[in-house]
């Protein structure tokens, strides 16, 4: 009897759906039109961060997008990831986001004002939206930014802002 119920309660627990994660990006699986690059981090956005200080943020680059191989506009949208994290260390934080296109190999120019207007990412906000013409090669950028710290007590640290590009 003991084996009996044994069998049936591990068969009844094969049945239970197990968690899986996974993502959607509105795109085929077999769609190669679109990339998403993070940038590398020697290129990264650059802060000094001072207690109970306002300071700048230095420009650097945060995502590499490719989408070259569709002619249709794509919106995006940019997430600060941590701004839960930030609002323990920070008054405010205000990022300008530029948006370049590749004109050739080593050369990008900035997005004109009527295809993507100014672009500001702070942590009462957390994420902005854009839309990117098809048929191009881009990167998405902080121009510069400014900061207000609270307080850093000794043997503490305060954190730095996070991001994640995902497209619809």
């Amino acid at each position: 009897m003991k084996k009996t119920l044994i069998i049936i309660a591990s068969l009844v627990l094969l049945l239970i759906p197990c968690g899986a994660a996974y993502a959607y990006d509105g795109v085929g699986a077999n769609d190669n039109s679109m990339i998403i690059e993070p940038a590398d981090p020697a290129l990264a956005p650059y802060i000094n961060i001072f207690g109970n200080a306002i300071g700048g943020v230095e420009a650097g680059d945060l995502f590499y997008v490719d989408i070259s191989g569709t002619t249709a506009d794509t919106p995006f949208t940019l997430y600060m990831t941590n701004a839960d994290e930030l609002v323990h260390g920070y008054r405010y934080m205000n990022l300008s986001i530029g948006i370049y296109v590749q004109m050739d190999t080593d050369s990008w120019e900035k997005l004109s004002v009527k295809s993507c207007p100014d672009v500001y990412l702070t942590m009462q906000n957390g994420l902005v939206n854009f839309t990117l013409p098809g048929g191009a090669k881009y990167k998405v950028k902080i121009e510069n930014g400014c900061y207000r710290s609270y307080h850093i007590t000794p043997g503490n640290s305060i954190a730095a802002p996070n991001f994640y590009l995902t497209a619809s």
